[in-house]
């Protein structure tokens, strides 16, 4: 057997599958974990990490981020990756798009993506991948391609980008979205990329259940109207008055849609992104009963669980699909202890307060959606879970082993020999306070700010590699762009 390079010694493992923690030592060899087990043998000359009897988690695969949005794709992958490493994330899966913000600009995929891929290459502390939305017609054409060339395993629809803006009301969407003249984002649209897809599930039988379609669920319709409704009477401000004028039935009825236009495709692999309320999980879990064959996967951001329209950070909350009242957090806490959340993430989009706000600091509806909260993804879900009585094991399936195997990352998402040695060691035992000067993300404010946090992740190591420790981000860039799927 070849000599581990490192042996992290005495930490109690946390595996999927249910269980509880083991005490053991793990030994990597070349990246990979070779060995699991107590009381490990250290041939001389491997290096010792010691544990100290922290929970080793599997690397976090945060399947839900926006590097680029608001800066530049380069900045963006070389700060925002080191709050992915603070944060336990070994892994990012970020979405990207053409049209406003992002790369700014309109065209095929041919020429966009490598654009994308230069971009990010050589900046990145984690490894990474990208969603990429198929914006106009030709972009379906593409999908092909970019599976097979690029490694492109999951594709996405904002589906309210139609006829309402990014931040809110709007009468500019085809310059918004930089679609050919005479083209339209909407339903019919949506439904064809559903059937492109399809077509390259066809087309690829042996990684078919990897690729897949997220939406985001919302009405554009609905929003337009409540926005309007909303500032015309005047009574409701700050988050309160955002999640009014982005009602929750919205995000219902959205779910519907995506759901029946599934089935009448036929594309089973579909993920519901960031489902935000009560009205949400309920149309969610009434269409897997309506279309069992649709393989539905559904997904909760951190955002969501931990804070709400009154405890969040004033406007700096601001985000798509709204933070909603308690009653909705303690509705998604209630369906992710049942075990209808299949993943949770971050939907980390730093947005530096000279962009997030408008003149009036305090106007809800001038200000920027989105905002960056990927390093409080592990150690905020393990702390409030705890709470809850939600098992560690259940932590590591919902922030890294469901993300992985539906994704296309076989290689992640484990503690167990021929995994690679992505590795977070969290104290459950400190706990912290948010203050965002303390975090690597170039966000300047957060809407945690003063939340305390109920656990603290003090290392993480990348194929073996540790990229955080001791409070500090350490190293050069090592993350590498994952093609998908990526092999065993």
């Amino acid at each position: 057997m070849t000599q581990p390079d490192l042996i992290i010694r005495d930490v109690r493992v946390v595996r999927p599958g249910g269980g509880e923690p083991v005490a053991a030592d793990i030994a990597v060899t070349g990246g990979v974990v070779s060995e699991v087990g107590p009381g490990l043998a250290v041939p001389e000359g491997t290096e010792v990490h010691e544990g100290r009897g922290r929970l080793a988690f599997p690397g976090v695969v945060d399947a839900h981020q926006h590097w680029g949005i608001y800066n530049p794709l380069s900045d963006d992958t070389a700060t925002e990756s080191r709050a992915c490493a603070q944060g336990g994330v070994t892994t990012s899966l970020t979405y990207m798009r053409t049209g406003q913000y992002y790369l700014n600009r309109g065209g095929p995929y041919s020429e966009v993506f490598p654009e994308v891929l230069a971009a990010a290459e050589g900046r990145s502390y984690v490894d990474y991948a990208f969603h990429l939305a198929p914006m106009q017609a030709s972009h379906i054409d593409e999908i092909p391609a970019l599976v097979r060339d690029h490694g492109v395993t999951s594709f996405k629809i904002f589906m309210f980008y139609g006829s309402h803006g990014l931040h809110g009301r709007s009468t500019d969407q085809s310059d918004f979205l930089m679609i050919p003249e005479g083209e339209r984002y909407d339903i019919a649209h949506f439904e064809f990329v559903m059937r492109g897809i399809q077509a390259a599930r066809e087309a690829n039988p042996d990684i078919a259940d990897q690729i897949s379609l997220s939406l985001h669920c919302e009405t554009a319709e609905i929003m337009t109207a409540y926005t309007r409704l909303v500032e015309e009477e005047g009574e409701l401000s700050g988050l309160e008055a955002y999640s009014a004028s982005r009602p929750p039935h919205s995000e219902g009825l959205a779910v519907a849609i995506a759901s029946y236009l599934a089935h009448e495709t036929g594309l089973p692999t579909i993920n519901l992104l960031h489902l935000s309320s009560a009205k949400a999980m309920e149309a969610a879990m009434l269409m897997a009963k309506t279309f069992p064959h649709v393989d539905f996967r559904r997904e909760v951001t951190i955002g969501h669980l931990l804070a709400d329209v009154t405890t969040a950070d004033g406007v700096g909350g601001k985000v798509n699909p709204p933070l909603r009242p308690r009653a909705d957090v303690e509705k998604l806490w209630e369906h992710l202890l049942a075990g209808d959340v299949s993943w949770v993430v971050s939907d980390h989009a730093c947005c530096r307060e000279e962009r997030k706000f408008g003149e009036d600091h305090d106007d809800v509806f001038a200000a920027k959606s989105g905002f960056g909260g990927t390093e409080y993804l592990l150690p905020g879900l393990v702390g409030e879970g705890r709470k809850r009585g939600l098992s560690m094991s259940t932590v590591a399936e919902l922030v890294s082993t469901n993300p992985a195997r539906r994704l296309g990352l076989p290689t992640k998402g484990d503690i167990a020999p021929g995994f690679d040695a992505d590795i977070a060691l969290v104290n459950p035992d400190r706990s912290f306070v948010v203050d965002p000067a303390d975090s690597e993300s170039t966000q300047e404010y957060t809407p945690f700010r003063g939340m305390e946090i109920g656990s603290t992740v003090e290392t993480t190591f990348l194929r073996g590699q540790r990229i955080f420790d001791g409070g500090e981000v350490l190293g050069e860039p090592r993350g590498t762009y994952l093609h998908r799927p990526t092999g065993r």
